[in-house]
């Protein structure tokens, strides 16, 4: 039995579903099945009860479940320890817009009372690059938003929020239940900077952009852009708007995800812990 073999149980005890934590570990599934067969085979039980659709614990799996859980938090103090005896303590967390304001809070509490040594720097990036830094290597890891261009870069989901269109309170859409995109197809919209992530820029651009449509690098533009030009942008329903705005839920645009990110390959045991952290406190 290892830490890596624990590692897989618990994401397939936490997905329910082999492809589900396949997925979440950036690895295929027969290899991540085989893994768990192992285990079971050296611990002499049935772990997981499988069917066609998904997977339950047995009650050997669940206790295994609530151990592995201890030893692998265990586990991660002891390499950030270990980082902070060799004298790297310090991380870097890149921000996008509202990112640290949705779930900042928890996260920071509960990294500063497990790694009280630890000192957190935080980078604020713009919409230009939504890795917030991540890509260029100035962070660490990010909270952020998806979708971006995610190669060599590992993300795990830690809510969706439903997306809405932001509105003049004047404008005569503004009390409308909801809207779809092509009810909005000849409003102007905002735009980004150019060279900014095609992926990023496709999901938070109106259906029909414009070269003259005002250029636009944080929230706090977007909603000035909307409240002097009457332009019209997207935005997480639940964001605070300043007076004279208002959100309107669109029908046909999916959930924004919020995300933590980190480099694929080979992160710092700093970085493990602030993934492993974030994913149990949201």
């Amino acid at each position: 039995m290892d830490l890596r073999t624990l590692q897989y149980f618990v994401a397939v005890a936490e997905e329910l579903h082999f492809g589900r934590a396949a997925a979440r570990l950036h690895m295929t599934q027969p290899p991540l099945s085989r893994a768990v067969k192992h285990l079971e085979r050296d611990l002499r039980c049935v772990l997981l009860n499988r069917t066609s659709t998904g997977v339950t614990l047995t009650p050997a799996g669940t206790s295994l479940y609530a151990e592995a859980r201890a030893l692998l938090a265990h586990a991660d103090q002891v390499r950030v320890r270990v980082a902070a005896a060799a004298g790297t303590d310090t991380v870097t967390l890149g921000m996008l817009a509202d990112s640290g304001e949705q779930v900042g809070a928890g996260i920071a509490a509960e990294y500063r009372r497990r790694h009280p040594g630890i000192r957190v720097r935080i980078r604020e990036g713009d919409f230009a690059d939504p890795t917030a830094g991540l890509r260029a290597g100035l962070v660490d890891a990010a909270l952020t938003r998806a979708p971006f261009d995610d190669t060599g870069i590992a993300t795990r989901v830690l809510r969706e929020d439903p997306v809405g269109v932001v509105l003049r309170e004047d404008d005569p859409l503004a009390d409308r239940g909801s809207l779809t995109l092509e009810e909005l197809a000849e409003r102007r919209w905002f735009r980004f900077p150019d060279g900014t992530d095609p992926v990023w820029q496709a999901f938070w651009s109106g259906p029909s952009p414009h070269p003259d449509d005002p250029v636009v690098r944080t929230v706090h533009e977007c909603l000035q852009a909307v409240l002097w030009n009457g332009t019209v942008g997207l935005t997480i329903l639940d964001h605070k708007l300043p007076d004279g705005l208002v959100s309107v839920p669109l029908a046909d645009k999916p959930p924004s995800r919020l995300v933590v990110a980190w480099p694929a390959a080979d992160p710092s045991p700093l970085v493990q812990s602030l993934v492993t952290l974030a994913v149990g406190v949201v």
